[in-house]
């Protein structure tokens, strides 16, 4: 079977990308990121690929690919695009694929109203929310799985990126009852090597069961 999820923060510059990496390389997915803003001799497709190492790992190309570092509406419209839920194409795919989304959820993609949620509730994807320890972040955390209710959106699990911070994660468990997937460490030397090295340590029967795989 073919096993696609969301992968989205609870906010910018949580680590998803990262994350992104270490579940291709633990599940042997393909990537996608359906919209790129800004960083075009640089985006976040060409990461995963530089951090990826399994030999039959690909990307799809993006559905946008706006040329300035802003939230994709603005960066759209000054591009003179404009995006709707219709543009874009699921990529066929084997196996397992990684959806990468911008930001938070709520991130909006045209003047409308779309938002990155709503394009995970149409594609009626899994999502796996990446949550990282600061002030304000269990906040953040609480308010991006209402979101994702309130869309029913189902939510696979948590990601925390950095030190664990049990008494943090107790209460949004508590509160949620969804559980942690597992924790990704801030890598002091981020390379093909040290994801392949964690995700081949994650890689456990209990882990992957986790992903229904």
């Amino acid at each position: 079977m073919k096993h696609a999820f969301f992968v989205s923060g609870i906010g910018t510059d949580v680590g998803k990308t990262i994350v992104s990496s270490v579940l291709c390389e633990l599940l042997f997915a393909n990537y996608w990121k359906p919209v790129q803003s800004g960083e075009l001799d640089n985006t976040d497709s060409m990461k995963v690929e530089r951090l990826v190492s399994f030999e039959t790992f690909n990307y799809f190309p993006e559905q946008f690919r706006l040329t300035q570092p802003l939230s994709p509406h603005v960066s759209a419209k000054l591009d003179g695009v404009h995006i709707e839920a219709t543009d874009f194409t699921f990529p066929e795919f084997t196996g397992n694929l990684i959806v990468e989304g911008a930001g938070g959820l709520m991130v909006p993609i045209n003047e409308n109203g779309l938002l990155y949620c709503d394009l995970a509730a149409a594609w009626k994807l899994p999502t796996i929310l990446i949550s990282r320890h600061y002030l304000g972040s269990i906040n953040h955390t609480l308010m991006s799985i209402e979101t994702l209710r309130n869309r029913n959106i189902p939510i696979l699990g948590i990601i925390y990126v950095g030190d664990e911070l049990p008494m943090t994660e107790e209460v949004i468990f508590t509160k949620t009852q969804i559980p942690t997937l597992f924790h990704v460490p801030i890598f002091e030397n981020l390379s093909k090597e040290s994801i392949s090295t964690f995700a081949t340590q994650l890689r456990t029967p209990e882990t992957l069961a986790k992903f229904g795989l």
